[in-house]
């Protein structure tokens, strides 16, 4: 039943899928800055490895020299140098 209200949420009142769906939406700029909203809750922090948990599993940001530049609930800002994101499914 879930499966047919959501697609008429997001039909009918303009609502983005990302956050009907639950799903992370990342933003990345160059391979510089990450920019993730709607994570479920930080995994893993090194200066190489950053790794969420998501609903449906989690997100793997690999790199060097990471620094968390802001970190919120829902919501976090990376800044190094990004080599690889990968989604890791549950």
């Amino acid at each position: 039943m879930h499966q047919r209200i959501r697609p008429w949420l997001i039909k009918k009142f303009a609502l983005p899928s990302d956050v009907i769906l639950e799903l992370p939406r990342i933003t990345i700029i160059g391979q510089l800055h990450v920019y993730i909203e709607n994570h479920k809750g930080l995994a893993v922090f090194t200066d190489n490895e950053l790794k969420l948990k998501t609903t449906k599993g989690y997100i793997q940001i690999k790199g060097s020299s990471f620094v968390l530049k802001m970190m919120l609930p829902e919501e976090i800002l990376l800044e190094g140098k990004i080599s690889d994101v990968k989604f890791i499914s549950n």
